[in-house]
């Protein structure tokens, strides 16, 4: 089998759109394997390797939701979810259960590559963080505390289960905290977006984020804090 660092599993039942994404993205020198059902995508990505994997919402059987809550169980594998316009619960559910992001159908295969791309420069950790962010292998707060080593979050002395989306979050504004960060900052040092973002990826990653550190602590999630009009900050409890 080839490396899988340029294998990319493309899942939708429309062939057009299948023979569509594996055109463009051999094109710029990937393998494509495909499926067009939810439970033969399980299969595949389940006992392959892949790069990344894009998966239609809508499908027959299981559906992309649960094709990527079940891969989840077993594999970190970055997935993209593809959406009809206007699904906007499924989007939602799809960030619940562990996908790093979503592209709206109609879409342009040249969008397409450019996510895939930026979702793939980033190494397995985060990409955004320098050698000297690196070098911070704990962050501790009073209500909070960070192993970047272990990808560890403990927040009212119980430990946190985070998807790699909501950890890199996370751990980006707490390496500057107190800072404002707007969402146009998160969307391209934590997204690596320079464009085509929605903004409503960062905050529905907020208010998970602040849902799953409230279950445990509220203290921690209160430490998210939204600046009106500007974005978001991790503020230290004085």
């Amino acid at each position: 089998m080839s490396d899988f660092r340029n294998r990319i599993l493309v899942v939708d039942d429309e062939e057009r759109i299948r023979r569509l994404l594996k055109m463009y993205l051999e094109k710029e020198g990937y393998v494509i394997d495909e499926a067009e059902d939810g439970e033969t995508a399980l299969k595949l990505a389940s006992s392959s390797d892949y790069a990344i994997i894009l998966l239609d919402v809508m499908l027959p059987g299981i559906d992309g939701v649960e094709v990527c809550s079940r891969l989840r169980q077993v594999k970190a594998t970055p997935v993209i979810m593809l959406t009809a316009k206007g699904e906007e619960m499924n989007r939602v559910q799809g960030f619940e259960v562990g996908a790093d992001d979503y592209v709206v159908k109609p879409f342009s295969p040249r969008e397409i590559i450019y996510r895939v791309k930026a979702i793939l420069r980033r190494s397995s950790s985060t990409a955004f963080l320098t050698k000297e962010m690196n070098a911070i292998s704990n962050i501790v707060f009073p209500h909070l505390t960070i192993e970047h080593d272990a990808h560890r979050v403990t927040a009212g002395g119980q430990e946190v289960s985070l998807t790699p989306k909501e950890y890199e979050l996370l751990h980006y504004l707490a390496v500057s905290p107190d800072k404002v960060f707007s969402r146009e900052d998160l969307l391209k040092d934590v997204w690596n977006y320079e464009f085509f973002g929605d903004l409503r990826t960062v905050d529905t990653h907020v208010k998970r984020l602040r849902e799953k550190l409230n279950k445990v602590s509220a203290d921690a999630a209160a430490m998210i804090t939204t600046v009106w009009g500007v974005g978001y900050k991790l503020e230290v409890p004085k």
